[in-house]
Formats: C-alpha cells, structure tokens, sequence
C-alpha cells in the first residue's frame, strides 16, 4: 500500500520565511490540507469494499465468482493512485491490467502493467500505450468484469491519432490547442474527434464487458465526457470540433491532414452517443471542487471568515489573478465582502493564450500569482496562492505560486521586470527567484486548480 504523504509541499521554508510569515504559513496549511481532501486513493477505500467474493462500489454489487476475468486499466495524472488503491482491495482478484501514468509518476505496481508517457503534448509512448490498452480492450467478452480509473491527463497520455493523422500531427493539434486560450471543453472537442481511443470509443471496444468507471475530475463543471472520455459516451460532435477551429481561427494553424478529417467527418465518423442497455456504471470520486471545499473549511478551523467565492473560475490566468487582487484592495478599503481575517477560497481551470514569439516559462496558476503580486504590491495583511493540483503547473515543474504584498520588491531588488515577465508568459523565473515558487511534485490528484486568499 502506497501510505498518504504527510506533507506535499517540498519547499516550505523556503516559501514560510519571508514576507508576511504567519498568513504563508497558514496558507501552506491550507493548501496541504486541501490535496489531501483530493487524494483518490482515500476517497475509493471509502467507495469500494470487498466482502469475501462480493464487490461493492457505492450501491452496485458485483459476485466476483460470476466473472472470469477482472482487469484495471486507466490514464492519466490522478490514475496512479487509482490504480495502487484498486491492487490493494482487490489482490489475487486482478487478472491483470494497463496504466498509462506520465513521465515520473513512478507507481511500483504489482500485477499491472505501466507504460510511462509525455504530458501535456503527447510521444511515441503515448501511442504504445493507447494501443496497449485497445489490444486489451479487443480481448475482452461479457464475462469480464473491468475497472477504468482514467482521469485528467488522458488525451495527451493516449495518443491514437485518427485515420490519416500522423503522431507527429496529433502532437502539433495539442501544441497548438494548448497555446490557442482555448478551454478544457473546446480542446477536447477538436481532440476527441481526431482519435481513435478518445469520445467513448474504448468504451465501445470493452463492451460488453461490465464497466466500472472510477474517476477524478479535473473540468468545471464535472461533465463525464470530458473527464474519463474514452470511457463514457460523448456529447460533442464534428460539428463542435468545426466551430472550435472557426472561433479560434486554427483552420491555418492546423496540420493539414487534421483539416481534412475534420471538415470530411461525418456521421459514419462520429463518437459513440448512447451506450443504453451496457453494463456500464460510472463513479465521479473526487470532484473538481473537491480541494475549494476543504481549504475552506480548514480555513475557518484556523479561524478565518471564510467563502467559496466561485468553484468555476475559467478565463486568462493573469486576468483572474488581478480580479483576486482586487477583493483584496476591497477589504484592505471597505472591509467587504468579508471582514478580516477572513479567506476567498476560488476554484476552477484557467488558460493562457501564447503567441508564437512570447515562449517563457510558466503556466496558469503561476501567472495568476504574479498577476496578482503586482496589484498587492506594498500590502502587507494579504496572501494570494494559486496551484496546480497535479503539481505540475502547465509545462513546468512548479504546482504554482504563493506571493504578498513584498513579492514584487523582492524582484525589482533583484534586477527583474514582473511586468515583462508577465507579458512575455515568463512567471517561474521571477517566483522561483522570490522563493514564492510552489514545488510538490507529482501529488496523485488532479481536480480543479485552487486559488486562496487570505486577508489577516
């Protein structure tokens, strides 16, 4: 059994002694507190039992001794852990298995197999293991009893690329999607509908099978299809893959065998849209809000007033960040909404969008911190944090950034600029020269980004 870790964050002196030091030390509480609320591998232990032969999840029970075969599979950045909690119930019952976890994620399982894989553009181990787990998939009949643990992170970690497509091609469609502003949903429009293993189509392959679905969510929102996607029935079409590249302007951008297949797919392409009468069951066991819920209330058990302000926050990072900001410009002047010391919990998934020649290093949640570090700039009764709940905030190895009102005059005092840095999506190097850089490595979970604010 792979034991809860007691502390995610890595650098916490580091991040706790400077600036206002007692509100970083509590913000790094919360945020500690609020991974573990995450953590999958808990949340199916309460799920899941086995009693003997009989397997409960939730209100379903299943006779192992009905099935020939049980086998686990998965993908994705919070699949580990479900993958090591489903060992450690079901034992000698596991007929055997595939994950696909990313580069790093070492998970030390015993009776199934790992392939290790790029995240977030996808590589050639991407595309083994898509094709280990359709291989799978086909050998699998109505006597199979099949548990898929396939969470955020999948698209890029399954890499099955359309007729015509080439993996080089699929790896410049998510290139391009990630740098374009586009959301979760309209990424996974255009991504689903250029695969062969994406939009259910795994799931019409294991069928009929009995399929149990264990997943985390890592979408506003929670719709399924956007989370465990090769597993579930789809809701997106051609159609919505089509009005993604004409909103974004992608039609140019777009390698040409992706332009061909989206603009000749039809019905005889389409993803799966009904599964009616398949013993399929599925089971969202860490929602996305899960880590807004528990920093908040561990925010008011240190004493805070405390509010989800919103679990759906989407939009351009530095934007978002500088909208926090000003909550704290507007209790520091009125004391509202919240009078102090109070908290601003916040939730969601936000993008960047990247020119061709702004190439830095960041991600989302670091250039919310440092858009919000210079709005701050000077006070000295906030904390503003922002992480990546996978710990690995877009391509970096950073999970985000914790920053207060002396952020800014610890760069500036060190011949940075956190406006052109800011500009040009450079936000690691001047947090992880202010120690307000957040490292965690890989957590497990992968819900919904948070954001915290905490006012004393």
């Amino acid at each position: 059994m792979d034991l809860q870790k007691e502390v995610y964050i890595q650098n916490t002196e580091g991040l706790t002694g400077h600036g206002n030091v007692a509100l970083r030390q509590a913000a790094v509480d919360i945020m500690e507190h609020a991974l573990t609320a995450a953590d999958p591998y808990t949340a199916i232990e309460k799920l899941v039992h086995l009693d003997d032969h009989w397997l409960s999840v939730g209100d379903l029970q299943f006779n192992l001794e009905e099935y020939e075969r049980l086998f686990i599979l998965g993908a994705g950045k919070a699949s580990r852990r479900i993958a090591q909690v489903l060992e450690n119930i079901l034992s000698d019952w596991i007929t055997g298995g595939l994950f696909v976890l990313k580069h790093g994620d070492m998970a030390n399982l015993k009776q199934t197999d790992v392939v290790y894989a790029a995240h977030p553009v996808p590589d050639e181990n991407s595309y083994q293991g898509a094709k280990g787990l359709f291989d799978l998939a086909n050998s699998f009949t109505e006597k199979d009893l099949v548990i898929a643990g396939i969470t955020g992170g999948s698209s890029a970690l399954l890499a099955s690329p359309a007729e015509g497509i080439s993996l080089e091609d699929l790896q410049r469609v998510n290139e391009i999607l990630l740098l374009s502003g586009a959301d979760i949903y309209q990424i996974n429009a255009v991504r689903k509908h250029l695969s062969r293993i994406k939009g259910g189509l795994l799931a019409k392959e294991i069928l009929p099978a009995t399929l149990i679905n264990l997943t985390v969510s890592d979408v506003v929102g929670d719709a399924l299809d956007y989370i465990t996607g090769p597993t579930v029935v789809d809701t997106s079409t051609f159609d919505d893959a089509r009005n993604v590249l004409d909103k974004l302007d992608l039609w140019e951008k777009f390698p040409a065998s992706a332009c061909e297949y989206l603009r000749k797919g039809g019905k005889d392409q389409e993803t799966p849209k009904s599964f009616e009468g398949m013993p399929l069951h599925s089971f969202i066991v860490v929602p996305g809000d899960a880590a807004c819920v528990a920093a908040d209330q561990r925010a008011k058990e240190l004493g805070f007033n405390s509010m989800i302000l919103t679990s759906m926050l989407t939009g351009e990072a530095k934007e978002a960040g500088s909208f926090f900001a000003s909550i704290a410009q507007e209790i520091s002047n009125f004391g509202r909404p919240l009078s102090s010391p109070c908290a601003m919990i916040g939730g969601g998934e936000n993008v960047v969008t990247i020119g061709e020649e702004d190439r830095g290093e960041g991600g989302p949640n670091l250039e919310f911190a440092l858009a919000a570090s210079l709005e701050i700039a000077g006070l000295d009764q906030v904390v503003i944090a922002a992480i990546d709940t996978d710990g690995f905030d877009g391509s970096t190895d950073t999970a985000g950034g914790l920053v207060d009102g002396s952020t800014i005059k610890a760069a500036l005092e060190q011949g940075l600029d956190p406006e052109k840095n800011l500009k040009t999506h450079n936000a690691k190097e001047v947090l992880k020269r202010t120690d307000d850089a957040i490292f965690t490595g890989p957590t497990g979970t992968n819900v919904n980004d948070l954001k915290l604010l905490l006012f004393s």
